[in-house]
C-alpha cells in the first residue's frame, strides 16, 4: 500500500512513513493511492467479530504488509482493553431508527481515545524496529491533546508536546491533558485560537531544519493512520444495524472533519452509506460550505462544544482532492488560496461529489442547550454538547437512508458546568478518574507566534 499526498509534490511513501511523517513534505495530508476494499460477505461477518478484531481487519488493509497481521491483532486487542466496556464503542438506542455510538469509554472519555490508543502502540511498533525516538506536535481543540497525552504517556521513544487554546476548552479537558507527570509530555496554553495552534503546527511541519533535528510526527486527524482507526467503528456500528443489507447513515458533530471524513473512508472500503450529516455549532464553516459551494473562514466564535470551534477543517482538504477527481494541483492551487485568503469557491461539479455523501447543518447554543435537556427528559441519556449538536442537527435533517447512527463524541462529565446548566444534572467523572480536579498541573504558557513555540519544541527534544 502506497500513499500520496493530496498536493502532489511529494514522492509516494509505504504506511509506515506516511504514518511516521504525519503531514506530507509538500504541506499536503496523506491518502492512499487505491482504496482498500472489503466484500459484503465481509462485512456482514463483522457482527460476530470483536472490536479488536475488526480494528485488525480494516487497519490491517491500510497497513498492508508493513506489520505482521498477528502483531497488528495484539496491538489491537492491548489498545481496546483499556476501554471500559467491553464493546468498545456501544449503541444506545434513542428512538425507533435513531441510535448513539457510544464513543466516550476509553481512558480520556473522547472519541480521540479510539484512534489514538492504537496509534501509540503503532509508534512503538514502528519506532523500536527502527531505532528511533521521535517529538509529536500536536494541536488540540480539547479532545486531541487529552487522548494523546493518554496514550503516549510515559513511552519511551516518543515526546509530546501539546498546544492548546488557552481559556477555550473545558476544565476537564485541559486536566487531561496538564495533570500527566511523566517527563515526556509537555503541554503548552497558547494565547490564541485552536486554529492559531494548527496553523503553528503546519509550520512546524514545513520548516524542514526543524523536523529533522527533532523527528517531528504528527497525531492530529492530518495523520491518516487516525482516520483508518476511525473508520472502524463506522463498520462495527453498521454491522450491529444490519449492514450490508440495508444503508445506515450517520451525524457526526464535526470541527476538523477528521471524524466525518472516516465514514468517507468506510464508504469507499466498501460500507453501504445512506448519508453523512456534518453537524457544527456556531462555527459552521463545514455546514455553509456543503449548502453553498463556499469554504470560508470566519472569526472563531466560542461555544460550549469547544472542539468544534474551528474554522479551517483540516481534513477537508481530503475530500477536496477526492472529489476533484483526485487532482493535486487543483488541489495545492485551492489550499494555498485558501491560507493567504482564507476562501475557496468551490467547483459545482466537485461540489456534487461531496454532496452525494455528506450535506451539513449548523446548529445554535440555544438549540444545542434544549437539545441537552430534550434528550434526557424523552430518553433519559444526559448527553455532552456536542453530541448535542449532532442531535439537533438529526431534527433538522431532512429524512435520511436506513437507521440514523449518531456520533456521541464525548463524555458529559467532561463538561459538567454547561451539562449541569442545560439539564439540571450535574455528571459525575467516571470511578477511575474520579480525582482528577485534585492532581496538580504542570503547563507552560507561550504566545501564538510559531517561532516561540518551535523554540520551545526543540529545547524540549534536546532536553
Amino acid at each position: 500500500m502506497r500513499y500520496v499526498s493530496t498536493r502532489g509534490a511529494s514522492p509516494a511513501v509505504g504506511f509506515v512513513d506516511a504514518v511516521l511523517g504525519g503531514l506530507a513534505p509538500d504541506g499536503g495530508l496523506y491518502v492512499p493511492r487505491t482504496w482498500p476494499q472489503i466484500s459484503p460477505a465481509e462485512i456482514a461477518g463483522f457482527a460476530d467479530k470483536s472490536y479488536a478484531e475488526v480494528a485488525a481487519r480494516v487497519i490491517g488493509a491500510f497497513a498492508g504488509d508493513e506489520i505482521d497481521a498477528a502483531d497488528l491483532l495484539d496491538m489491537c486487542r492491548e489498545a481496546y482493553a483499556t476501554f471500559t466496556h467491553d464493546a468498545v464503542v456501544p449503541l444506545t438506542q434513542l428512538e425507533p431508527g435513531v441510535f448513539l455510538a457510544e464513543l466516550f469509554h476509553g481512558p480520556s472519555l473522547a472519541f480521540k481515545d479510539v484512534a489514538m490508543q492504537i496509534l501509540a502502540r503503532l509508534y512503538d511498533h514502528m519506532l523500536s524496529g527502527q531505532g528511533r525516538t521521535q517529538t509529536i506536535l500536536c494541536a488540540t481543540s480539547g479532545d486531541t491533546g487529552g487522548a494523546a497525552v493518554e496514550a503516549f504517556r510515559g513511552r519511551r521513544a516518543v515526546r509530546v508536546v501539546a498546544l492548546f487554546p488557552e481559556g477555550r476548552i473545558s476544565e476537564v479537558q485541559r486536566r487531561f491533558m496538564t495533570t500527566a507527570t511523566e517527563p515526556n509530555i509537555a503541554c503548552v496554553a497558547v494565547k490564541g485560537s485552536f486554529d492559531d495552534c494548527q496553523a503553528i503546527v503546519k509550520n512546524a511541519f514545513q520548516d524542514a531544519v526543524l523536523r529533522q533535528a527533532v523527528d517531528l510526527s504528527g497525531v492530529n486527524s492530518i495523520n491518516f493512520a487516525r482516520i483508518a482507526a476511525q473508520a472502524v467503528y463506522y463498520f462495527t456500528t453498521a454491522a450491529a444495524l444490519g449492514a450490508p443489507g440495508r444503508k445506515v447513515s450517520f451525524c457526526v458533530p464535526s470541527g476538523n472533519f477528521g471524524d466525518a471524513f472516516a465514514g468517507y473512508v468506510a464508504h469507499r472500503m466498501g460500507l453501504p452509506i445512506g448519508e453523512i450529516v456534518v453537524a457544527t455549532n456556531a462555527n459552521d464553516i463545514l455546514a455553509r460550505t456543503f449548502q453553498t459551494g463556499r469554504y470560508a473562514r470566519g472569526k472563531v466564535e466560542p461555544t460550549i462544544s469547544p472542539a468544534m470551534d474551528i474554522q479551517s477543517a483540516s481534513n477537508f482538504e481530503r475530500l477536496y482532492f477526492e472529489s476533484t477527481g483526485r487532482e493535486p494541483v487543483e488541489t495545492a492551487r485551492a489550499f494555498a488560496a485558501f491560507a493567504e485568503a482564507g476562501v475557496i469557491d468551490v467547483a459545482p461539479q466537485t461540489l456534487a461529489s461531496m454532496r452525494a455523501l455528506f450535506r451539513g447543518v449548523a446548529v445554535s447554543e440555544a438549540q444545542t442547550r434544549r437539545t441537552i435537556l430534550a434528550t434526557l427528559n424523552q430518553t433519559g441519556e444526559l448527553i455532552d454538547p456536542h453530541t448535542a449538536v449532532a442531535v439537533a442537527a438529526l431534527s433538522r435533517a431532512d429524512i435520511l437512508t436506513g437507521p440514523v447512527v449518531v456520533m456521541a463524541t464525548a463524555h458529559p462529565a467532561k463538561f459538567p458546568r454547561d451539562v449541569a446548566e442545560a439539564s439540571g444534572v450535574t455528571p459525575q467523572l467516571p470511578r477511575g478518574v474520579a480525582d482528577l480536579a485534585g492532581r496538580p498541573e504542570r503547563f507552560d504558557r507561550l504566545p501564538a507566534e510559531a517561532e516561540s513555540i518551535k523554540a520551545y519544541v526543540r529545547a524540549f527534544a534536546g532536553a
